[in-house]
Order: structure tokens, then sequence, then C-alpha cells
């Protein structure tokens, strides 16, 4: 775990703190309403969550593949390597008439202990019109490789802005 920084937020009531989450990350079922929207439609709608919970990140959402509309999701070139989940391979996110190449990501084999992120997908949410949690909209984690979704559930400062890559 990394050490909690001095300007770490205190968590209010019913609010999480990502400097308790754990490392190795833990996967966590979420039965929030999950809404993505790109190109003014909704791509994805699901009740069947996980989030992704790791040390000074907000957490990611992995939906069920089945829980996108077809024709949103294709293959993209690409792939990255967690130490963690193991291999990534992104997807191009389609919606109405917009492309966001590479905007999307999932584990075909993860690792143990990841296995409920099988035949899920994670999107980056500055990438969407819009991605909400139980309706309301997020705010994407800055930088252009992390893909949290922070919401008023949860404080940071979090991993991603400029001077935090040694987090």
């Amino acid at each position: 775990m990394s050490p909690r920084p001095s300007n770490a937020q205190i968590p209010a009531d019913g609010q999480e703190s990502v400097w308790d989450y754990p490392r190795p990350p833990r996967v966590e079922k979420s039965t929030e309403r999950i809404r993505i929207t790109l190109g003014g439609v909704v791509i994805a709608d699901s009740v069947d969550a996980v989030r992704v919970l790791e040390t000074s990140h907000p957490p990611v959402y992995y939906l069920p593949r089945a829980d996108f509309a077809d024709g949103a999701l294709s293959p993209a070139p690409g792939s990255s390597f967690c130490e963690f989940k193991g291999s990534a391979k992104y997807v191009t996110v389609r919606g109405g008439d917009v492309v966001a190449a590479g905007a999307g990501w999932f584990y075909p084999s993860p690792t143990a202990g990841f296995d409920e992120l099988r035949d899920r997908v994670a999107v980056y949410p500055g990438a969407m019109d819009a991605c909400t949690v139980a309706g309301e909209t997020v705010t994407p984690q800055e930088g252009d490789f992390y893909g949290g979704w922070i919401t008023s559930r949860v404080v940071g400062p979090f991993k991603g802005a400029p001077g935090t890559l040694g987090w």
C-alpha cells in the first residue's frame, strides 16, 4: 500500500477514501445502476457491475459485455499488463456517430483472484459523453492511462494528476 499522503481527505459518513482501498486491489460486486452514453445514445446499462478498488485510485467499473448495445464494442489494437489482473486488450467504443478508439479494455484471461472480470469491459469515462453511477455523473480520473470513476462517494487525492506517478 502506498503511504497515505498528508493531504488525504477524511471521508464523511457514506464516503470512502481511496487511501483505505487495498493493494493488491479488490474486486467488489455493485448493484448500483451504471449507464454509459456515447454519441447521444445509451450504449450500456447494467445493475450487474463490479468495482475494482485499489489504493490511491477511484473505482473502475467493469460491466458485463452482454450489457453493452449490439455493435458498441469492437477489437482495437494494443494491450497492456497489470501486475495483478494480467494482460488487458482494448476495444473501440461506438455510440451514435461517435467512435472512441481504444476507449475500453477487458481481461480475456484474468489472473487468479480476478476471475470476476472475465467477460466484463471497463471504459475511460473521459472518452464517453457521460457515465453515471446510481444517477450521478462521474468525473474521470486525471491522466491518460487510468480509468477511475470519481463520484461524491469517494475522496482522494487520486493518482493520475501531475506529480502522482510515484504513488
